[in-house]
């Protein structure tokens, strides 16, 4: 039986406007903006009844997103189970992005990145907090009253280095939550003797979702009061900004030795990290950190690269209210922003997965290597 198509949006981190959807080789729909901020480039549905049939699917006012040049080159990606994702066909003409394909199956989900549900991010909290390394703290409440958590790995006792890593403070950028879990997978296993050996010598705060608020509403950037939390460093509020209210906070209390703030790029299909060069403050020490990262990261995951990133006048590199930047100055030592593709990487390009959650999953374990060899000099 052959009949209209459907296209729907309404459950966790969906987020589409439907022009119209009956026909299949004709399917026209929005970007949707955040829910309190105007930032459009996050799309997650699901189209229903188009199994069989060619599917076209336009994105009508594509060329108004944040990010337009992410579009060139970019694969948006499909599932039938939410658990395999891979590449579908996309084209970008400079004023539609259009998808291109034909649904195996009669439900098939379409999306920006990989999705890293809320459910997904309980389980993983659940599964931290049953780990005889790991304990599950509250921080305290989001604009909409969700939880914040942080995750302690180690036993913080005297001596010991203290690093954090803070990871999807931009809701749309869920390869962050897929490193934090792969971390975090690696410090749970009792058998990993580069975990073991870090655990020995440190602890790492983790909080696995800066931003909940947002990444259920299915936002790129802005949590329930519309504010960019990567900008909001310099002075949170528990009105507008909470979530960098509490986690400044309990870094204050703790101090930070090391620090990792994990993003996704819309734009350059690389693997890298971006530093505090330009701070007025920075040192030596922390330059020779900042190499030291990068080269044992390289060393232990190809997918990363030293070659390609942020130009030198970028404002960020300066601007205190930008995570890594607010940590550097105030705590000198190692603060680095670490950035993913939403494309492939193109140093080591996958056709079929293009960058990926298992990629960036993978990265994140590695990145303990990286941390580990950077013990002594923290």
């Amino acid at each position: 039986m052959t009949g209209a198509t459907r296209i729907t949006s309404a459950f966790d981190a969906g987020a589409i406007e439907v022009v119209r959807a009956a026909d299949p080789g004709d399917i026209e729909v929005r970007l949707r903006s955040d829910s309190h901020a105007d930032f459009r480039q996050w799309f997650y549905f699901r189209l229903q009844g188009a199994r069989g049939r060619p599917v076209r699917i336009r994105f009508a006012n594509a060329a108004d997103a944040t990010y337009v040049e992410g579009w060139r080159g970019y694969l948006a990606v499909a599932s039938y189970d939410r658990e395999d994702w891979f590449r579908v066909p996309t084209t970008f003409d400079g004023a539609e992005l259009a998808i291109a394909h034909e649904p195996a199956r009669d439900s098939v989900y379409y999306a920006y990145f990989e999705p890293y549900s809320w459910e997904r991010h309980l389980a993983l909290l659940g599964r931290a907090d049953a780990s005889p390394r790991m304990r599950v703290r509250d921080l305290g409440a989001t604009v909409e009253g969700r939880d914040l958590n942080l995750v302690v790995a180690g036993e913080p006792t005297q001596g010991r280095k203290a690093i954090w890593v803070i990871a999807r403070q931009h809701p749309g950028e869920t390869m962050a939550q897929w490193f934090v879990d792969g971390m975090l997978a690696r410090l749970a296993d009792g058998a990993d003797p580069t975990a073991r050996s870090l655990l020995d010598r440190a602890v790492l705060y983790v909080v696995p979702n800066m931003n909940p608020d947002g990444s259920v509403r299915g936002n790129l950037r802005t949590n329930a009061a519309g504010a960019n939390l990567n900008r909001e460093w310099m002075a949170p509020s528990r009105e507008r900004s909470p979530e960098v209210f509490h986690v400044r906070a309990a870094m204050q209390a703790t101090g930070v030795d090391g620090f990792l703030d994990v993003h996704g790029d819309e734009g350059l299909p690389y693997v890298f990290t971006d530093g505090n060069e330009r701070l007025p403050n920075y040192t030596a020490r922390m330059a020779a950190l900042e190499r030291a990262f990068g080269d044992a990261l390289r060393a232990a995951n190809p997918d990363f690269q030293t070659v390609h990133g942020y130009p030198s006048n970028k404002e960020t590199k300066v601007n205190l209210t930008v995570a890594s930047k607010w940590v550097g100055h105030t705590y000198g030592g190692l603060a680095l922003t670490l950035e993913m593709p939403f494309k492939d990487n193109a140093d080591l390009p996958d056709p079929r997965h293009g960058w990926s959650g298992a990629r960036s999953r993978r990265l994140g374990a590695d990145a303990l290597t990286a941390l580990h060899a950077l013990l002594p000099a923290l």
